[in-house]
């Protein structure tokens, strides 16, 4: 998916349009025939995978734990960090074995992920985008979360520089930084094409494809926790855009 729509002049309601609804070439890659194609491509880009659990009947986990807490959002074995791979037969070989089963991403090994309120996300990534700033792959989950796709901070020398995917737990940090979920090491997202929970037909899709190269994390964090900062104050707010 490209970043350019056009001239400027214009451009910002384009922007809008394509943010608020999937393109048809889009919503055809979806569906479950494209399923195998949409994993080889995250693998490819250097995305490692691992099988993880899928919806099952009513708001249920296709997992054996009673109450799951996180529905058809976990890996299915406890090893999933050492099982993740980018090995494209292994994951021909999980996704025809496995034809229900959603997949996840380990983070920190070759990217992190900044995950934020779907609105904070859409604000920042239409004035990101707007602004001729670089975006990588950025994906967008109906349960209300939207996933950018960053390179690794990997391990910094100072330890207090590495924030945890708890980030957003922590109420010493909720002021500074609220609803911004900083996935790196030792945590997972859902990568697309993903199902949730629910009789509504939820999904976790690309709105911009892992084909984009990953950005420094560091250069969409100003925008993304001041994006976050407003939706905390103002939930539900459209918020006019700042350039």
């Amino acid at each position: 998916m490209s970043a350019t729509f056009g001239g400027r002049s214009g451009r910002r309601g384009k922007l809008s349009q394509w943010l608020l609804g999937r393109r048809p070439k889009e919503a055809a890659a979806d569906d479950d025939g494209g399923r195998e194609a949409l994993l080889l491509g995250a693998a490819a880009a250097g995305l490692p995978l691992a099988p993880a659990a899928h919806p099952a009947p009513g708001y249920r986990c296709s997992c054996d734990r009673v109450g799951c807490p996180t529905p058809a959002r976990h890996p299915v074995s406890f090893a999933w960090q050492t099982q993740s791979t980018t090995d494209r037969a292994q994951i021909e070989r999980w996704a025809r074995h496995q034809p229900q089963a959603n997949f996840i991403t380990a983070t920190g090994m070759t990217h992190d992920v900044l995950d934020v309120p779907l609105q904070a996300g859409r604000e920042t990534l239409e004035r990101l985008l707007g602004s001729g700033i670089e975006v990588g792959p950025v994906a967008e989950s109906d349960d209300g979360r939207m996933l950018f796709f960053t390179l690794t901070r990997g391990t910094p020398e100072d330890e207090d520089e590495w924030w945890p995917c708890e980030l957003d737990c922590h109420p010493e940090t909720m002021d500074e930084h609220p609803g911004l979920r900083w996935h790196c090491r030792g945590s997972y997202v859902l990568v697309p094409p993903a199902r949730l929970p629910g009789d509504d037909g939820q999904r976790v899709r690309w709105v911009r494809g892992p084909e984009h190269p990953l950005p420094d994390p560091l250069s969409l964090l100003e925008v993304l926790t001041d994006a976050c900062g407003r939706y905390a104050d103002h939930p539900g707010t459209a918020w006019p855009m700042r350039h």
